[in-house]
C-alpha cells in the first residue's frame, strides 16, 4: 500500500516572492517587516527565517524589482528601507494573474470532485 502523505507539504515556498512584493506594495518598510507581513499571507509554515529573506529581498533588488537605501534617521544603527520599483509592481501583477488562474483551476477541481461525490452517493442508494 502506498505511504500516505499530507497534501499541505508542497512547495508553498514558491509564493515567497509575490508575497514579499505584496508586502512592500503597501509602501516602503523594513525588511524586519517584510518578514512580520508575509506571515499573513499563509504560504510559510513557522517563522521566516531573517536570513533567508534578506537574501530573497537582495535578490529582488539585483533583478530591479525592489531598491533598497540606508536609513539614517532616528536613534539607533542605519537600517536598510526597501521599496517596489515599476518592475516590482509589474512582476506582481504578473504573479497576481497567474495566482488568481490557479485559484479558478482550483475551485473547478473541487468543484468537480463534489458533484462526483454526490452523484456516487446517489447512486449507491
Amino acid at each position: 500500500m502506498p505511504r500516505k502523505q499530507n497534501p499541505s507539504r508542497g512547495k508553498k515556498e514558491r509564493y515567497i516572492q509575490p508575497s514579499m512584493l505584496l508586502s512592500l506594495y503597501g509602501g516602503p518598510t523594513y525588511g524586519y517587516e517584510v518578514i512580520r507581513t508575509i506571515h499573513q499571507f499563509g504560504f510559510l509554515e513557522g517563522s521566516a527565517p531573517p536570513g533567508m529573506i534578506y537574501r530573497h529581498l537582495r535578490q529582488l533588488e539585483e533583478d530591479g524589482l525592489v531598491s533598497s537605501e540606508w536609513d539614517t534617521e532616528g536613534a539607533g544603527p542605519a537600517k536598510r528601507i526597501y521599496r517596489l520599483t515599476p518592475d516590482g509592481e509589474e512582476m506582481l501583477v504578473q504573479w497576481i494573474e497567474y495566482m488568481a488562474g490557479q485559484a479558478r483551476n482550483l475551485s473547478d477541481f473541487i468543484e468537480t470532485y463534489r458533484r462526483m461525490r454526490s452523484d456516487r452517493s446517489g447512486s449507491n442508494e
